[in-house]
């Protein structure tokens, strides 16, 4: 797929650029985002030359992923990013995301997901757009919560991190949650049993 830009009121989700791994070094120098996200760690300049050089670029050329940096619509700084990923089973997607410190707090990433999510739902053909996080990522729940996802659970072992397995929280956004048609049928379980 090219890439493309998706806008909202205050914010541009735009691919990646080789010009964005200086400011991707420094948000990723942030402990939290090294110990609740699956970036290395430590994080390293040639991390981020990679990220934005070649695995992001990548993900669209294939289909596989669609990373975007979240940017200020004024002044163009870099809030967090973003990565709708490709799942096994057709129509179905997941996002990760984290936000650099300095933005946090101000409803960016709950802006960008909502965003992305329209745009997976319309533009991809998804049916289904899951969120995990590791259990006890707290802010990571709550921009997913604000953003529409119904929690369905917990996962034990869903998420190798740094060579560890660990829990997850998971949670998922259907296009009937944001008001929007899918492309496939679905007969919710509680309509399914009635008589």
């Amino acid at each position: 797929m090219e890439p493309i830009t998706l806008t909202t009121d205050r914010l541009l989700l735009r691919p990646f650029t080789p010009g964005d791994a200086d400011q991707v070094y420094a948000a990723c120098q942030d402990p939290d985002i090294q110990r609740w996200t699956i970036v290395p760690s430590p994080y390293s300049r040639a991390d981020a030359d990679l990220f934005t050089r070649q695995l992001s670029p990548r993900g669209w050329q294939d289909d596989s992923m669609y990373n975007f940096a979240v940017v200020l619509s004024e002044g163009g700084a870099l809030t967090g990013a973003l990565g709708i990923n490709r799942r096994s089973l057709p129509g179905t997607y997941e996002v990760g995301f984290w936000t650099a410190r300095g933005h946090r707090g101000r409803g960016y990433m709950t802006e960008a997901v909502r965003c992305a999510a329209r745009w997976t739902f319309t533009a991809l053909s998804g049916d289904r757009l899951e969120w995990r996080a590791e259990t006890g990522n707290v802010p990571s729940r709550a921009v997913a919560l604000r953003a529409g996802f119904r929690m369905e659970g917990d996962q034990r072992s869903g998420l190798l991190n740094k060579g560890v397995r660990r829990d997850t929280w998971t949670g998922a956004l259907l296009p009937s949650d944001l008001g929007l048609p899918g492309t496939s049928a679905y007969v919710p379980a509680s309509a399914a049993t009635r008589p």
